[in-house]
């Protein structure tokens, strides 16, 4: 098993899946022990990606290395925190994918920040901060430091999952919702100045889904709404795949 805060890979000959959309290319997935960024890290690999895991838990990071490992997929880890990440770690991010597997053909945004639902009145300044940090501030950062490589790739994607339902400006979703929404923001105006560049930029808004996050705003036996979050899967890979030009400059509910 691959030690904490190093870069390693295995890569496992298996059946090779039906899709292989992203053979060939090295996909960053930012908060790959997620629920979502698991089902995303492991949809990659099958789909022939080299997927890089980046999250801040290392026992779960390297439960998704051996799941994909076992389906007879390529990963390698990246352990970092981004509430604490300077840019200068980000770049170092960079340079290690530089020198490891030598290119970067997409980044998918999936870590969040959410303590639950709170009036604005009430919450606590250092978790307004965090939130609006680790859900919108670290994410650029991250993003910026990883463009030139990404324009190096002859197609390339950024892709940032982003909770639309918080990001509609309803009571209590506090630094969070408004993190939410400037993501639909950043996506529209990164496509901008992006679009004459070989790098995609999109969003991914799922809706609601059954995971750990959500439970902390809706009770889990009510919330009838939900989905899995592996249904999801797939609209991770066509985003980051060369089929995601259709999406491009969109936030995308599949």
């Amino acid at each position: 098993m691959p030690a904490p805060m190093t870069m390693s890979s295995t890569t496992v000959t298996g059946t090779p899946d039906a899709s292989r959309a992203l053979e060939a290319r090295t996909v960053l997935i930012v908060g790959a022990h997620g629920a979502l960024g698991q089902v995303a890290a492991r949809a990659a690999a099958a789909a022939g990606a080299t997927v890089v895991l980046l999250g801040r838990k290392v026992p779960k990071l390297n439960r998704v290395y051996d799941a994909i490992v076992r389906e007879g997929g390529e990963a390698l880890l990246y352990p970092l925190d981004l509430e604490g990440a300077t840019p200068d770690d980000y770049a170092e991010l960079a340079a290690r994918i530089e020198s490891g597997p030598g290119r970067l053909d997409g980044v998918l945004h999936c870590a969040a920040d959410f303590p639950g639902l709170t009036p604005l009145e009430n919450t606590d300044p250092g978790a307004f901060a965090r939130a609006l940090h680790v859900n919108l501030t670290a994410r650029w950062w991250l993003t910026q430091a990883c463009l030139p490589l990404l324009r190096r790739a002859p197609d390339s994607a950024v892709v940032f999952a982003i909770d639309a339902v918080a990001g509609r400006g309803g009571a209590y979703w506090g630094g969070y919702g408004i993190a939410q929404s400037g993501l639909a923001t950043l996506v529209s105006m990164l496509h901008a100045e992006l679009a004459n560049s070989p790098v995609r930029v999109s969003g991914l808004a799922p809706g609601p889904m059954r995971t750990p996050l959500r439970a902390r705003a809706f009770v889990e036996d009510g919330d009838a709404v939900a989905r899995e979050p592996a249904d999801f899967g797939p609209s991770c890979v066509h985003l980051l795949s060369a089929a995601g030009i259709d999406r491009r400059g969109e936030v995308w509910t599949p």
